[in-house]
């Protein structure tokens, strides 16, 4: 599975938790999840093949408060 499509699969997911308000993510907090998977791309010199880990970093990041 190739970069573009693990981050298609993972928006259709965030998209269907929040149609089903498993986890409210709203587009404030969804927007901070984004800045803050893409610097953590940055600090890893921008090497490809980390998205899901960064975006689940990110989201843990984002709602523990510790970015």
């Amino acid at each position: 599975m190739n970069a573009s499509t693990r981050i298609e699969k993972r928006a259709d997911q965030v998209a269907s938790n929040k149609r089903d308000n498993l986890n409210g993510l709203d587009d404030g907090i969804r927007h901070r999840i984004a800045e803050t998977a893409y610097k953590l791309y940055e600090q890893r010199g921008r090497a490809d093949g980390y998205d899901v880990e960064d975006w689940l970093k990110a989201e843990a990041l984002v709602s523990g408060g510790t970015e």
